[in-house]
């Protein structure tokens, strides 16, 4: 079988320089992984390929890679490992590992011994099957490890022995889980067999590995059967015991007719998979209901009030036992604490609404883009969507929500924006007024630009004047 490798050096010219200089000083260079992976299902589904990352594999050793690329950056903090980094003019970067066997895995991630092999060695202590294939030059793809039957298949299969592989590096079995929700796959029985054996042992990977398989996995547009596979292999509980513990924890029928807390989580994010891509996002969507099972214990089994400020307090500790940067663990828990306020849109003050808009809002972007003007709060928005279509509540829990915003960047363009509400009446304003530093100077400040924000008051004149009837005591 070939392949069209033109349409892989056209979008990366310095990858078809590395395999002609290796070739040329008598070296085997062919492409390896992902992109021949890629290649061979654009031909079978006779699709377009467009190649992200292109990985090199060579006869060659790293100090020979290095000696034939003088003219270019060589990365060699993988050296131990046969490993260097091509870096190209424009600044993308290309691995080239050198064909080698490896022994000895007593951390379950690097091999205590790596020594120079041959072609067929190389490929066969690689993970799965579909990322053992690799292409020659002129696109002849050379399938040792049986590649192209599975990907035909729809199978995602170990290597050699599935046990053997996992023990090599235990991701693998989250890996398993992103291949299978990437390209649409089933996970074959003897690999998955084998996962579900070792699924505990999981958490002697680092967190950081572990969160950003977790990343690939929501990023692509099967996230919520991947929480379900996650959860049939076993890989659920020690990784997100949070979420795991959100199976048969109950919920009223009339509202959930899709079934308990987990169910309707992974519903939830099957909307979202036919609609974004976005990881963030898809995080909000996983932990949104993450503190039913605390509200419900507090109340006794009566209700579930209070779940979503809890649900922000279980979320934060999760993100951040996953080693999520700060940024990220903020703008999952306010989607989690805020995500049935927002529900209730329609139902607050206008100058309320507006403040709520405007959390987190890129005062740069042009007003009319909602997405891009205010980021929160449109995530927020599409967490609602994910939430109503995934219960009974369907489409009458989010339209309102929708026709709200369009009429609060309308309200926005007539007040000048949010910004103004600052510039008309700060704090300092309230302390020349006498007010004293403190919670009543903040509620002060806070009423005033609520009212500011509904319209209600349009000068400074107006806000300093409501200031100072305030300051003397009337409201």
């Amino acid at each position: 079988m070939r392949v069209h490798v033109a349409r892989v050096f056209a979008g990366h010219p310095l990858a078809a320089e590395i395999l002609h200089r290796l070739r040329e000083a008598g070296h085997t260079a062919v492409l390896v992984g992902g992109v021949v992976r890629d290649a061979v299902l654009a031909e079978l589904r006779g699709e377009r390929l467009v190649a992200q990352d292109v990985d090199i594999a060579t006869s060659a050793s790293p100090a020979e890679v290095r000696r034939l690329f003088p003219d270019h950056t060589v990365l060699t903090v993988g050296e131990r490992f046969g490993v260097v980094v091509v870096v190209g003019p424009d600044g993308r970067s290309y691995e080239v590992a050198s064909f080698r066997t490896e022994q000895g895995y007593r951390d379950g991630r690097r091999p205590d011994e790596v020594r120079w092999g041959t072609l067929d060695e190389d490929v066969q202590r690689r993970d799965f099957t579909v990322n053992g294939l690799v292409a020659t030059e002129d696109g002849e793809v050379l399938d040792r490890v049986g590649g192209i039957p599975d990907l035909m298949a729809g199978r995602v299969r170990a290597i050699g022995d599935p046990g053997t592989r996992f023990d090599e590096d235990r991701l693998r079995m989250l890996r398993a889980v992103r291949f299978a929700c990437q390209l649409g796959f089933a996970i074959e029985e003897k690999t998955a067999a084998a996962i579900r054996d070792r699924a505990p042992r999981i958490t002697s990977v680092s967190w950081e590995r572990i969160r950003d398989e977790l990343i690939r996995i929501l990023a692509t547009p099967r996230s919520g059967e991947g929480i379900l596979l996650l959860d049939r292999l076993g890989l659920l509980a020690p990784m997100l015991p949070e979420i795991a513990a959100l199976r048969g924890v109950p919920q009223p029928e009339e509202y959930h007719p899709e079934g308990d807390v987990f169910a309707h989580t992974v519903a939830a994010l099957g909307v979202g998979d036919l609609l974004w891509d976005d990881p963030r996002l898809k995080l909000g969507i996983l932990f949104h209901d993450v503190g039913k099972p605390s509200a419900l214990a507090r109340s006794g089994g009566g209700n579930m009030s209070g779940h979503c400020s809890l649900g922000a307090e279980v979320a934060s500790r999760a993100l951040l036992r996953l080693r999520f940067p700060k940024r990220d663990v903020e703008w999952v828990t306010y989607l989690v604490r805020e995500h049935m306020r927002v529900a209730r849109l329609p139902e607050m003050g206008l100058g309320k609404q507006v403040r709520l808009l405007g959390a987190g809002e890129d005062e740069v972007a042009p007003l009319e883009e909602l997405p891009r003007r205010f980021p929160l709060f449109a995530d927020l928005l599409r967490l609602v969507v994910c939430d109503a279509e995934a219960s009974a509540h369907r489409a009458r829990a989010w339209e309102p929500l929708l026709e709200r915003a369009v009429g609060l960047l309308v309200h926005l363009r007539r007040i000048h924006g949010i910004r103004r509400a600052r510039e008309l009446l700060t704090g300092d304003d309230l302390l020349a007024l006498g007010f004293s530093p403190g919670p009543r100077l903040g509620e002060a400040l806070d009423l005033i630009h609520e009212r500011i924000l509904a319209g209600e008051i349009a000068t400074r004149e107006e806000a300093l004047a409501h200031a100072l009837r305030l300051a003397r005591g009337h409201r």
